[in-house]
């Protein structure tokens, strides 16, 4: 009885996730008597569960007629817990006040391994904290199952609300907080410190973060053999607008094993910072580098230091780029799959030529908004990137429908077709459909159906 008092003094209530004014939390509000709200925010409350039966004969006959009547009540418990796990957790807070039985389900240590919050007025600092005192009621103070914290789009997110993360989860793996703009160098530094097995970090629209580091402590603390290191293999940092060369430097030296890196519209990034990039990360296989317009064809040098290991490269938007830096990629980054290069105007028929005599496995290419690149550009491509399945051409003034046709004639397995706002005829985009049956074509034509 005393184990059993202890685990529903500390259940959460789908208040946790619903403003108390919200329809969802009014139509729970009435089943139970222990819940408090403050007008205007969302709090995190505790319950106990469900009674195990209800005492009034009346209540009880009814109770059982409608249990006749679930058919979902015969279902085994394997089968509740596997419907449970397609439920995010605010709906598994709900399941948890139904009855006595879902309280037990929805509690499975099998259902927590991930924590999923959004809503722009959820108080996720409470609400973190309560789930994680739940969920660390068997190992206490450390919430061993959690591997997974997406709390993206929570404006209300704060520093305190990591730190409850980094101090309860040191088995997280992935933690999303895109869109969190409160929270700030201070507790991410916690969480890659104190979550060694942290692999996938989005810190995407947080704009006070500028670096990725171990605290002072943890980089004290941890063994010569160990050195600096940390897990991280997935981040993205798109609109971290305050990122400069030195925090990407600081961040190349201590995430050597990144794989996956985005860097959009991190508008202060230079070439400087490229290099440094390049020295301590070389297993890269994904960058993305769009509309930081300081990047140039000396930037493209040191990517293409990657060599074979590139198979994803955005440079959308960056105006400094030319062939001479396309000629860089192609040169050495043979096994590229991806290439968005829109809006590179610099970018002529002689690069696209270069790309695709030497990186014949293309499969995709954005060469939108490049005026320069014209049906000469495109026969090249066809006769070279047999395997190209996505192709954007949106844009480009130079394209007619005869470039149109000859992609057509040789790229079979073309799937989608971007040519809005060129000048290309309704016969060539016929012809297009007729050899590639598959490709979808976004086009501004109205009299092709």
């Amino acid at each position: 009885d005393s184990d059993l008092s202890m685990r529903t003094l500390s259940t959460p209530s789908p208040a946790l996730i619903f403003p108390p004014n919200s329809p969802g939390f009014q139509n729970g509000r009435g089943s139970s008597t222990s819940s408090s709200s403050v007008t205007g925010e969302t709090v995190a409350m505790v319950h106990s569960p469900p009674p195990t039966r209800l005492t009034h004969p009346l209540i009880r006959l009814a109770s059982k007629h409608q249990k006749e009547q679930a058919n979902i009540d015969r279902l085994p418990d394997h089968s509740m817990v596997q419907i449970f796990s397609f439920l995010p957790t605010n709906q598994l807070c709900r399941c948890a006040r139904v009855c006595r039985r879902w309280y037990n389900l929805a509690w499975d240590p099998r259902l927590w391994r991930t924590i999923r919050l959004t809503g722009e007025t959820i108080n996720v600092d409470r609400a973190l904290k309560v789930l994680t005192r739940r969920l660390c009621q068997d190992t206490p103070n450390v919430c061993l199952m959690l591997e997974t914290v997406i709390v993206s789009g929570c404006r209300r997110l704060t520093d305190r609300g990591l730190y409850t993360i980094a101090q309860c989860c040191p088995e997280l793996r992935r933690l999303e907080v895109s869109g969190c703009y409160n929270i700030s160098n201070d507790a991410v530094f916690d969480v890659v410190s104190l979550c060694p097995n942290l692999e996938h970090l989005d810190v995407s629209g947080c704009s006070k973060v500028t670096c990725i580091s171990l605290t002072r402590e943890a980089s004290i603390k941890l063994s010569p053999l160990h050195g600096k290191q940390i897990s991280i293999r997935y981040l993205d940092m798109t609109d971290c607008f305050v990122l400069e060369d030195e925090g990407l430097h600081t961040i190349a030296a201590h995430c050597t094993q990144l794989t996956h890196l985005y860097l959009r519209r991190c508008v202060r990034i230079t070439d400087e910072g490229l290099r440094y990039l390049m020295i301590y990360c070389t297993s890269i296989k994904e960058l993305s580098v769009s509309d930081c317009r300081f990047v140039s064809d000396f930037g493209m040098r040191e990517i293409a230091k990657l060599e074979s290991r590139l198979r994803y490269l955005s440079i959308a938007h960056c105006g400094r780029i030319t062939d001479v830096g396309i000629r860089y990629i192609a040169k050495y980054c043979s096994k590229l799959r991806y290439l968005n290069a829109r809006g590179c105007e610099g970018i002529t028929d002689h690069g696209v030529e270069y790309l695709a005599k030497n990186c014949t496995k293309l499969k995709s290419l954005d060469i939108g908004k490049c005026p320069l690149v014209s049906d000469t550009g495109l026969e090249f491509l066809a006769l070279n990137c047999f395997n190209l399945k996505r192709l954007s051409l949106k844009s480009c003034e130079s394209i007619t429908g005869q470039g149109l046709q000859i992609v057509a004639a040789n790229c079979f397995d073309l799937q989608m077709l971007n040519v809005q706002d060129c000048d290309v005829s309704v016969d060539a985009l016929r012809f297009v459909k007729r050899h590639c049956k598959r490709c979808i074509i976004e086009h501004t034509n109205p009299a092709f159906f």
